[in-house]
């Protein structure tokens, strides 16, 4: 299924068929309604704000153009009575995504698609990731502080084992590997993701430095069984799991070693920050960017 398109967010993976969209227009109230009536229905579903907020404009792309009979029949009970049926003339759907990738900076990090012709910047570390199948391009104020945070890190010295929980795309393990790391380990629990980061790390020169696996967490093969701990965890998730595996990463940190925890709003701050400290981890910087924050922890050397 393509993705949803959303306030001019697009999200492609693959080149577009000949597709056929069905448009209409609704007030804002109903919004929660129709999406709720039609999900599922088509290949997407894409809301376009008018009218300052009080009418929304509907797209359904489909693959296959329905009939009028089966528009009607899903449409009437809605209330919506007008609409349009046409065929989207063809797009370079990779050119598309290409061109809303656009390269970017995050400390000494210079991130790029494959698409990037022009000189790097001096003295930048280069990574090389196209939008794909699995997440995370970088551009996300998640991932980028994750990026800043790790550049500030690696000013104090070299990392030796790191571990990206949740690698997505594998770009954190990717900048750590870059920025001179001994061995970097990232886990997803997304098969996709897990090559898709291993293909980026041949990629860019850092297969054998970067070793992507499948595991749920911290607590499944190969981490369960791990003797030996990491310099610093990378996780950027979302703040429930965050709370819920702060135990697990402590297991996996060596005493003194660093964290650093994204994918959390401002507001949800606090109770991730207890989770870890009532495991002795302790706050060392917080970046926000936007509503969003990504926390730079420490495990302290006392205790177990």
């Amino acid at each position: 299924m393509i993705p949803a398109v959303q306030r001019g967010w697009i999200a492609v993976t693959v080149p577009s068929p000949a597709l056929t969209a069905l448009r209409f227009t609704i007030a804002a109230a109903e919004r929660a309604r129709v999406e709720t009536a039609l999900e599922g229905w088509g290949e997407s579903l894409a809301l376009d704000e008018r009218e300052g907020g009080r009418a929304w404009e509907v797209e359904i792309l489909f693959a296959a153009a329905p009939e009028t009979a089966e528009i009607r029949d899903r449409l009437r009970p809605l209330g919506i009575r007008d609409w349009s049926l046409e065929e989207v003339p063809r797009r370079d759907w990779v050119a598309e995504s290409q061109r809303l990738l656009p390269e970017f900076r995050a400390g000494r990090f210079f991130v790029h698609g494959s698409h990037f012709t022009g000189a790097r910047p001096p003295g930048a570390w280069s990574l090389e990731i196209d939008a794909g199948a699995a997440f995370g391009t970088g551009r996300h104020e998640t991932t980028l502080g994750c990026l800043i945070a790790l550049d500030r890190l690696r000013r104090r010295g070299r990392f030796g084992r790191v571990l990206d929980m949740g690698c997505g795309t594998g770009i954190l393990a990717l900048a750590a590997a870059r920025a001179g790391a001994r061995s970097v380990l990232a886990v997803d629990n997304d098969p996709v993701a897990v090559r898709v980061a291993r293909e980026n790390a041949d990629l860019n020169g850092l297969g054998r430095r970067l070793r992507p696996l499948p595991g749920d967490g911290y607590r499944r093969r190969p981490l369960a069984r791990a003797q030996r701990r990491f310099d610093l965890v990378l996780a950027n998730i979302l703040s429930r799991p965050l709370q819920k595996m702060a135990p697990d990463l402590k297991r996996v940190l060596k005493p003194g070693g660093r964290a650093v925890v994204s994918g959390l709003l401002r507001g949800q701050e606090r109770e991730v920050l207890a989770a870890h400290r009532a495991q002795g981890l302790v706050l060392e910087r917080r970046l926000r960017l936007g509503d969003w924050s990504a926390l730079q922890l420490k495990r302290k050397t006392g205790g177990r």
